[in-house]
This record gives structure tokens, C-alpha cells and sequence, in this order.
């Protein structure tokens, strides 16, 4: 039977593979960036643009001066091509898509829009990810790079990805049926997505591209324990520590010594509940999923001494519009390491 080959979109088939096991940048995945519609020349492009575009596709890591892109007619396609080429340096810099992460994490990168980290968050992913045979782990591996909308109604926790729930409310709105729904406020069937469940987990394969199923991430679900076995994936491929990652229905612990928000809204939330604060109750229902993290006891020595042998607690949660941005950065930047990593 075939191995399932899930997001090549990603580009990590385009990537090298260094001596640590990290993801090095190749001639054809920064090609890749090239060819995209931001970059490709047009029909009434200057004739600088299209042999700036020419040299890059043919040397894909070669120099270009700020003079060169002064130069072009265009200015939002000069624009474009210097923020890529920003992106191409930091990985030249660094030598890999995770030390370009960590420097990101760190504040040591440079101003890139955040398409950029996700995109290498995507690759890093596939890669430490090739080869496992759980639809689940990648659906919820989706959520360290993709926004989802949170469903919190009637007891559950449902993510879906957000772009693909608003590319189909509009489609749906676009309509007069659609029209209609929405003057008499009837939720549309056709914005209805698939739960991914061990029924129809296996679909997942061939429609991991589309990003078109629901993770079930209620407390007693598969999605908190497989987006668990991710987070220790992650912290072992970036610090190489052993860690062990468990959901937990609520932070029970009169000895905090560590915590790390998985998103903005989380980190926010936890800092508040470490200064023993009472969350208001429309806060406290932001919080969508607890977890302890515990650093295996042979790596104890790599974290700060006073954290050894306690739970770091994690938190995801969902902001005032029902929106879940992860920040897996984090799990780089806060965690208690006693050297740097």
C-alpha cells in the first residue's frame, strides 16, 4: 500500500534535508515563490522586471541590489519581490526553515507578513510528520498554521478553518437562496463540513489540501489528544527534548511554577490566571483546551531548575469573534529552557 502523501502544497518535497535533520532551502522551493502569480511577469511587464525574473528562476539565490529593484516600472511588483527576497535571505541566513522560526520567534528575523511563517510552519510540519498513519494528527496539526472558527454552541467544540468557512458563506451569500437564508437568520446546509471521525478519518488523504474537514476537540475527542501528540513532535524536533503532552479538563495546581498561551488570547488569559485573578465568565469561556506538559526526566537538566519535575500548563483559546490563531512559536520562545536552545 502507498504511504498517503498529504500536503505537497506545503513544499517540504522541494526541500533538503540537513545532517540535524532540519529543512534546508533549495534552488526549486524558492522557484516555487517565484512563479507565484505575485511574481510572475505580465504581458505589459517592463523588460527589467521579466530578466529580474529570469536571472531568479535560473539562479535562484543570486544577488539582487535595491538599485535593481528601484528600477523596475512596477512598484508593487519592486514591492513583492523585496519581500520575498527578505524571506530568501533569512533562510540563507540561517540555514533552515527552523532556525529561520526560531529567529522569527526570537525577534532576530526581519519584517516578513505572517503568510511567510505559516507557509514555513506548513513545511516544517509535513516533515516531521511523513510517514504517520493518523488523519487526525494532521487535521490537528492544521491548527499551528491555518485560523480556525470555534463552534462552542451546545456543549460543543467544533474548529473549522476559517478561510474555507468564509469562502463558503460566500459563495452561499452570493445567491438569492442565500439571500434568504440570511435575512431569516437559517443556517445554510451547504456551509455544513464534515466531522472528522473514525468513521471517515480515511478521506482525509485525499482531501487534505482543501482543509475542508472539523476537528471534534471536546475534552473526551480525539482532537485534543492527537493535537498533543504534535506539540511533542514539534518541541522534539526544535529543542530535542523528550516531552509528554496531556489534555486536562482544568489547571489544578497550588504549586504554578510555568505556563505558555498556545495564542495571543491564551497567553493573556493564563498571565491573568497566575496572578490569581477571577476570569469574568465570558472570559473563562475562551479558553477551549487545556493541556500539562511534562519534560521527560533525561532532559530534566536542559530546563530551568526551579520548573523540574512540574507541569507546564498550555492553553489554547478562541477570541471575541470565535477565531483560534495559534502561535506555535511560542512553544519556541517561552519554554523554560535552562541554556539556549
Amino acid at each position: 500500500m502507498t504511504e498517503p502523501q498529504p500536503w505537497r502544497s506545503s513544499g517540504w518535497h522541494l526541500l533538503e534535508v540537513d545532517e540535524a535533520g532540519w529543512l534546508r532551502p533549495s534552488g526549486d522551493f524558492m522557484r516555487a515563490y517565484y512563479l507565484r502569480p505575485e511574481l510572475r511577469p505580465l504581458e505589459d511587464s517592463c523588460a527589467r522586471e521579466i530578466a529580474l525574473h529570469s536571472d531568479l528562476m535560473a539562479e535562484p539565490f543570486r544577488t539582487i541590489t535595491p538599485e535593481r529593484l528601484d528600477a523596475l516600472a512596477d512598484r508593487d511588483a519592486a514591492e513583492n519581490y523585496a519581500v520575498v527576497l527578505r524571506f530568501r535571505d533569512l533562510l540563507l541566513r540561517t540555514g533552515s526553515l527552523e532556525a529561520a522560526i526560531i529567529a522569527l520567534a526570537r525577534g532576530e528575523g526581519p519584517q516578513l507578513p505572517p503568510l511567510f511563517l505559516d507557509q514555513m510552519i506548513h513545511a516544517v510540519l509535513a516533515h516531521i510528520l511523513a510517514g504517520a498513519d493518523d488523519p487526525m494528527r494532521y487535521r490537528a496539526a492544521e491548527l499551528f498554521f491555518r485560523e480556525q472558527m470555534v463552534d462552542v454552541s451546545e456543549g460543543r467544540v467544533l474548529l473549522a478553518d476559517a478561510e474555507i468557512v468564509a469562502q463558503r458563506a460566500e459563495a452561499v451569500a452570493g445567491g438569492a437562496i442565500g439571500q434568504l437564508l440570511a435575512a431569516t437568520a437559517t443556517p445554510p446546509r451547504s456551509l455544513e463540513l464534515d466531522v472528522l471521525s473514525e468513521a471517515n478519518k480515511a478521506s482525509y488523504w485525499q482531501r487534505s489540501e482543501r482543509f475542508d474537514t472539523v476537528l471534534d476537540f471536546r475534552f473526551t475527542q480525539r482532537g485534543p489528544d492527537a493535537f498533543a501528540r504534535v506539540l511533542e513532535a514539534w518541541v522534539r524536533h526544535f529543542l530535542r527534548i523528550e516531552v509528554r503532552v496531556a489534555p486536562v479538563p482544568e489547571i489544578a495546581d497550588d504549586d504554578w511554577r510555568w505556563h505558555i498561551g498556545l495564542d495571543r488570547e491564551a497567553s493573556r488569559l493564563l498571565d491573568a490566571l497566575y496572578r490569581g485573578e477571577t476570569l469574568a465568565e465570558d472570559e473563562a469561556a475562551r479558553i477551549i483546551a487545556l493541556f500539562d506538559m511534562t519534560v521527560d526526566e533525561r532532559d530534566s537538566e536542559s530546563i530551568l531548575e526551579r520548573v523540574r519535575g512540574q507541569p507546564i500548563h498550555l492553553a489554547l483559546a478562541m477570541d471575541e469573534r470565535k477565531r483560534l490563531k495559534m502561535k506555535p512559536q511560542n512553544l519556541i520562545a517561552n519554554m523554560p529552557l535552562g541554556t539556549p536552545a
